[in-house]
Order: structure tokens, then C-alpha cells, then sequence
């Protein structure tokens, strides 16, 4: 198991460009996946790495041998979820990302329940509402609202997840309630976006009688945190896009009203993301159909 180990830190050191990043994300020191790195490298007899005081870069063998690692590491996976299938038993870490909304009200209450059901499986949760890189980050599974951009991913639909523009009533009693997606534009009402690294303009689809319609809106208040938008729609700050899951309570108890109910916004899929078939490994596939009927019902 010392060279699975040793590959599997090489996989990591190779992606994320870090010995301490990659010793990290092992749940070990420095010193030991730089011991690894050389340790396979002696085996190979090859610099796997140039390292520098600045930099960690992939050698030409270390590009070479990086694609065969990702096929040894998958095959031992593939081979243990079988073995592991066959006893029942499955066991291993996942590590999920999720967006913080979801993350918070649906992920995050369902593991107690889901590790006493499997106390031999591991999760590590990230929560996050920018876009995730899994191969970068090493994940297995993703959460994912909106439409798929990776085409390299797998991608298991859950439900559509509907929308609403929501605001205070303190803010509509100042600023007046907008009935449609022109009136947000032409009398300048203030919107809570949600901005993350690169973004230049925010466009808010909503279904008008003419066909969707795509609309350009704008305000002084952004954040790449969806609860933080949410928050600052109940101190009467402006209005924001919400899934309807997210603002049910304040929807309920009257701390926001939808907005724009002419023209409301479209639903977004809401998916779960994976680099292979969670079919193919047990721990893995018994985690994503828990995750899929929490987020279900969290839906209905």
C-alpha cells in the first residue's frame, strides 16, 4: 500500500501544485508526501518535479507518468467499491462541495443520520457558491445548481429548483414593488447579486409573455455568499434572486414578499456532479442517494 500512497500523493502534489497543499488534503505533513514523492521517484528513477523556492512544476516524466497514476489510482477504486460491494460494507471518504444555501440547510443536517447508517464512511464537506474544479480539488461529488458547463462531468439531475425575486416590505414601501422585469431596470431598483472572481455583468432570465427574456440589473451591494444577499434582502437592501428553499421561512412569515411576479425568474436544475458513475464505487453511490432524497424533499 506504500506506492498506492505514494501515487496518490504524486496525484495530488501534481494537481494542486503544493507539497504542503497536497500533504493537506492526505491528512499528512509536509515531510512525509515530499518522503513519498522521492520515494517514487527513486523507484522511477526519474525527477518527478523541479522544485525552486517559488515554484513546484511537473517534469517531462512527471507529465508522463501523471495520466498512467489517475488510470492506477481509478482501477484500485473500481477493484475495492467491487470487493467492498460484494461484503456490503462500504467504507472510504467522500469528498463533496456543495453551494452554501444547500450546503447549510440540506447536506450538513442529513450526515448525522447518514453516519450512523454508514459509520465506516468519511465525509468531507465543502461549502461554496462559486464553480468548483473537481479534478483540481479533488472531489467526487458535486452539488450544482444551474446548467452543466463541464461536459467531461457525469451529471444525475435531481429536481428543478424554483426561483423567486424576493424583497423586504420595508424596502417596497420605499422604493415601490416592482411588477415585472422592465420595471426593475427602468426605475433603478437596487439588486443584490451574487459576484464572483470575473464577472462583468449580471443578467436576470425571467419568463415574460413574449418568451424568456434576459434583463440587465444592477445595484451597490454584491457578494460571492448567497446567505449574505439573503441577509441584506431582509434588512430592506434590495432585491434578490433566491431559490425559493433558501427564503421559504421569511416567505412564510412575511420578512419577504416576491417581487415581479409577472415575469418571474426560471427554475434551475439542481444536479449532482461526479468525474465517473457513482454506480461504480459503493460509498459513493449510497452517499449520493441520500444526498438525492434529502434534496428532493427539500424541494417538494
Amino acid at each position: 500500500m506504500a506506492y498506492v500512497a505514494n501515487v496518490r500523493t504524486f496525484v495530488r502534489v501534481y494537481e494542486l501544485g503544493s507539497m504542503s497543499a497536497a500533504a493537506r488534503d492526505q491528512r499528512c505533513s509536509p515531510a512525509v508526501a515530499s518522503s513519498r514523492i522521492a520515494e517514487l521517484e527513486r523507484h522511477l528513477g526519474a525527477r518527478l518535479f523541479n522544485r525552486t523556492t517559488r515554484a513546484l512544476t511537473p517534469t517531462e516524466a512527471g507529465q508522463l507518468f501523471y495520466d498512467g497514476a489517475r488510470e492506477i489510482l481509478s482501477s484500485i477504486e473500481t477493484a475495492e467499491g467491487r470487493v467492498m460491494a460484494a461484503a456490503d460494507a462500504p467504507r472510504g471518504t467522500v469528498f463533496v462541495a456543495a453551494p452554501l444555501g444547500l450546503g447549510r440547510r440540506v447536506i450538513a443536517p442529513m450526515i448525522p443520520a447518514f453516519r450512523e447508517a454508514f459509520p465506516d464512511i468519511a465525509v468531507r464537506l465543502r461549502l461554496t457558491d462559486r464553480a468548483v474544479d473537481m479534478s483540481a480539488e479533488g472531489l467526487d461529488l458535486a452539488l450544482h445548481l444551474g446548467p452543466l458547463v463541464d461536459s467531461t462531468l457525469k451529471f444525475r439531475k435531481i429536481a428543478d429548483c424554483p426561483r423567486s425575486l424576493v424583497a423586504a416590505p420595508e424596502y417596497i414601501a420605499r422604493r415601490g414593488h416592482p411588477r415585472d422585469g422592465a420595471a426593475l431596470v427602468e426605475d433603478g431598483h437596487d439588486c443584490l447579486n451574487l459576484r464572483f472572481p470575473g464577472a462583468t455583468e449580471f443578467r436576470w432570465t425571467l419568463a415574460t409573455p413574449e418568451g424568456h427574456r434576459s434583463f440587465a440589473v444592477s445595484g451597490p451591494l454584491e457578494s460571492d455568499d448567497g446567505d449574505v444577499l439573503t441577509d441584506w434582502a431582509l434588512a430592506g437592501l434590495g432585491i434578490a434572486l433566491k431559490p425559493e428553499f433558501e427564503v421559504a421561512e421569511h416567505l412564510a412569515s412575511g420578512r419577504l414578499v416576491r417581487v415581479c411576479e409577472a415575469t418571474p425568474p426560471l427554475p434551475v436544475p439542481l444536479a449532482c456532479l461526479s468525474p465517473t458513475r457513482t454506480s461504480e464505487d459503493p460509498k459513493l453511490r449510497v452517499f449520493a442517494e441520500r444526498v438525492e432524497a434529502a434534496c428532493r424533499a427539500a424541494l417538494a
